[in-house]
Order: C-alpha cells, then structure tokens, then sequence
C-alpha cells in the first residue's frame, strides 16, 4: 500500500478567516461547517485539499514549507490576491523562473509563478 497525499494543513488562529482568504485566492468554496477551530477546502474531492486548524501558538519566523501557485497571467492574479488581503513581500527573477512571494493574512508565505 502507498501513502497519497491528502491535504496542505495550515496551524492558524481563526480557521474560518483563512480558510475564507485561500477559498478567494483558490476561486473555491469553504467546505460546510468551517467554524474558528477547524475548516477545510476540497476535502474529499479527490484533488489536494487545504485544512486549517486553530492553535494556541503564534506563528514565529518564515514558514519552511510554502505553496506554490501559478496562473495565466502573472501580475493579474498577484494583483486579484493582494485584492483579497494578501501582501506583497517580494518579485523574483532567478535560475530561468519569475515569481512573487505574498503573505496571506496570517503571515504564512507562499509563491505565485509566472509561467
């Protein structure tokens, strides 16, 4: 038998709020009875789900795991998500690949690419 991936979980201080940014920036709705403690996106759909979950502790330096995301259009959809809440940290150009890292409301970090 072989693991398969199930979710990206996010430690939060309000799971509703952010599973309520990442279903804008995701263009997907909040899975039913998302509440401060506990809310996901797409479990149980069969792709890769986000699950977000309250704890007592505050986020403490850069997160060593992100997301990354890509779009059609670059600026577009960096600029639709900071629309959401997100904010922009940085624009990179390296090793043959274009990129923005943003921070979501919490200051989890994550990448959208240009493809």
């Amino acid at each position: 038998m072989a693991l398969s991936f199930a979710q990206v979980v996010f430690d939060c201080h309000d799971a509703a709020a952010l599973a309520g940014f990442w279903s804008g920036v995701l263009e997907q709705p909040v899975d039913p009875d998302a509440n401060e403690f506990f809310a996901t996106i797409g479990h149980g759909s069969g792709s890769t789900g986000f699950m977000f979950v309250k704890v007592p502790e505050e986020r403490a330096g850069k997160n060593r795991l992100h997301v990354d995301l890509v779009g059609p259009d670059h600026e577009a959809e960096v600029d639709r998500v900071v629309g959401l809440g997100a904010k922009r940290v940085a624009d990179f150009d390296e090793y043959g690949t274009r990129w923005t890292t943003l921070s979501d409301p919490e200051g989890n970090v994550f990448d959208i690419g240009a493809t």
